[in-house]
């Protein structure tokens, strides 16, 4: 464990404001991952609202302790090891703040593929491409997530974000600095807590029908079945990492439970009970061979975090 008495005078600092339920020591970050990987967290914490966010994040810099913010961890690779210091969740906070008419106004913790439906319900368009996006609201403005000709930076109007001393800020479109996969959150390093988007209102029946359509696309192509924190590959200029992996032959390659998909080559799933080392050492192979046969280097697209 990290320094055990700076987590212990942490855990009690945080007890005075919140439930015991909602503040947890080891936790095993497999629990809250998409890969069904990872060792444990030394304080595993989920704030509920922005005051609470606000408070949480202030009291972990007074205490001094390190600490990693995730969603619903849909892709980030936690090593064996887990993480030292302190682990915030933004996962609970799902308010909905159906702010006004066609602007929505929800917490970052909310499942991107719940706000689909949720546009869907209020006819609401804009919103169909992220059906199928795994993760959350946050996670999605944090990586301007997108698919099918569609991407947040055309729907999100303002972000509410609040930075490791606890300090809530605002931030309206101008200044979010999408870009292909990219946010201003990427430089500030701030959590995004609240987001509101801006929808159009469309024929419900259309909306839903695009929907399914989006939805049967992806199952088609994708492994959903198995548990896997999404494209494990960035794309390469010029080449898709799938079919230069298909090509190099190495669809159902395995290191453990970890194998990369009979179904999609760009994807490294989880069969059963992968490790961490499983994962990395199967990334370290297919980099390896598909860099031998056709010289293109592959990039992980899945974040790394934890220690071996």
């Amino acid at each position: 464990m990290g320094n055990n008495s700076n987590i212990k005078s942490l855990q009690a600092a945080l007890l005075e404001r919140l439930p015991g339920t909602r503040v947890r020591e080891r936790e095993l970050l497999c629990e809250h991952t998409t890969f069904k990987i990872g060792g444990p967290a030394d304080l595993f914490i989920e704030p509920t609202s922005m005051a609470e966010l606000s408070f949480v994040l202030r009291t972990i810099h007074e205490q001094r302790v390190p600490v990693t913010v995730i969603g619903c961890g849909s892709n980030i690779l936690v090593k064996d090891g887990g993480i030292r210091g302190a682990v915030v969740s933004v996962r609970q906070m799902m308010q909905i703040m159906d702010c006004n008419d066609n602007i929505l106004c929800i917490g970052s913790g909310f499942m991107l593929k719940d706000a689909s439906e949720f546009a869907w319900k209020n006819s609401l368009t804009g919103l169909e491409f992220a059906i199928g996006i795994p993760g959350t609201l946050g996670g999605a403005v944090f990586m301007n997530a997108g698919a099918y000709d569609g991407e947040m930076s055309n729907v999100v109007t303002m972000v509410r974000a609040v930075d490791f001393e606890g300090h809530i800020k605002e931030y309206d479109a101008s200044h979010l600095d999408f870009a292909y996969r990219h946010s201003i959150f990427h430089d500030n390093h701030e959590v995004i807590g609240e987001v509101v988007m801006t929808l159009e209102y469309g024929d419900k029946a259309a909306i839903k029908a695009r929907m399914d359509e989006l939805t049967a696309k992806r199952e088609s192509k994708q492994p959903l079945e198995f548990a896997s924190a999404g494209s494990t590959f960035k794309r390469p200029p010029g080449y898709f990492a799938g079919t230069l992996i298909e090509q190099t032959g190495l669809k159902g390659l395995s290191v453990g439970d970890a194998q990369v998909s009979h179904k999609h080559a760009g994807f490294v799933i989880n069969t059963g009970r992968a490790t961490a080392k499983d994962v990395l050492n199967l990334i370290q192979e297919v980099q390896r061979r598909v860099y031998d046969e056709h010289g293109v280097h592959l990039e992980p697209e899945v974040r790394m975090i934890g220690e071996d």
